[in-house]
């Protein structure tokens, strides 16, 4: 009797270790590996092509707590800010990044581009934001860029940052194709010109593939000024430009290894879903929003609040 009573106890506890092992190696491990990165998943109102009272219900909805807006809410909202920050609170979204525009490099232009980022970075701080997204639209169409046109680039956005930075708004460099800044060796030159106290980079993932390079690697190399992220895929397509851009999964990123990267450097910050379009004329802004979040959620296990 005494046999059979410890057998049964052997079989008890075996099963205990088994069924916490299980449970480590789902939700639990998820949770674990969560902790590692702290990523915090936000989404561009880009794809509603102007239409963010609808991208901030949608997003809201679908459960994201942050919200990329564009420079094309400042007009109308300038003179209504708690309009839209009352919205944000309501639909509980964080501004978590803000599209500022081109950064131009013509000299007699400096002045009105430091204005302009200037006034935005101050809307960005009354609707309780704390970032400020810089691009610009400079690519030669007939040569590569100088590396005298790629460090002019990051010297104007230093003295943006500079202004930005006395208002509490961190200014931050997206690389992109067609502009400066498209190649990781023009990326690179603009990085290394650009000054960390004014100036920190959004590592666009699936520009950075389309011009060349691995960003799971730039995750690493930049580490030290990386602030933010726009996650995306990309595609080959029989088209002018070759490629376009899709939902995540969907494409020749290698995404994990870039949230692989990001727990290495014990990263903490946004990494904002970004598509400039809807890819596929038979889907909607919500349909692709729909697609990332299950792939974030399912397949990466990470959560988005």
């Amino acid at each position: 009797m005494k046999n059979i009573e410890s057998i049964d106890r052997r079989l008890f506890l075996r099963n205990m270790v088994m069924a916490s092992a299980a449970l480590l190696t789902s939700s639990a491990w998820a949770e674990i590996l969560v902790k590692k990165g702290d990523v915090k998943i936000g989404y561009s109102a880009i794809t509603w092509g102007g239409k963010d009272e609808q991208a901030i219900t949608d997003l809201s909805g679908l459960g994201f707590r942050g919200i990329q807006l564009r420079a094309n809410t400042f007009a109308p909202y300038r003179t209504r800010v708690s309009e839209l920050k009352d919205s944000l609170a309501r639909h509980n979204l964080t501004l978590c990044m803000f599209s500022s525009g081109n950064v131009e490099i013509d000299p007699a232009k400096l002045q009105s581009t430091i204005d302009t980022h200037v006034a935005h970075a101050s809307f960005v701080k009354a609707l309780g934001g704390n970032a400020l997204q810089l691009t610009n639209s400079l690519r030669p169409k007939d040569r590569a860029p100088s590396i005298e046109e790629l460090k002019k680039l990051a010297q104007v956005m230093n003295e943006v940052g500079k202004q930005t930075a006395d208002m509490g708004v961190q200014a931050v460099y997206h690389n992109h194709m067609n502009q400066l800044g498209e190649t990781p060796e023009e990326v690179d030159v603009i990085v290394q010109a650009m000054d960390p106290r004014y100036i920190k980079l959004l590592l666009d993932i699936a520009h950075y593939k389309q011009g060349g390079g691995e960003p799971q690697d730039a995750v690493i190399k930049y580490k030290n000024i990386i602030h933010s992220l726009h996650l995306k895929d990309t595609k080959p397509v029989e088209s002018k430009s070759g490629y376009k851009f899709v939902e995540l999964g969907q494409g020749r990123v290698n995404i994990p290894a870039v949230f692989e990267s990001l727990d290495k450097i014990k990263f903490k910050g946004w990494a904002v879903i970004e598509l400039d379009g809807v890819p596929d004329p038979e889907k909607s802004p919500l349909v692709c929003a729909e697609i990332n979040k299950k792939y974030i959620v399912e397949t990466l296990k990470y959560p988005l609040g």
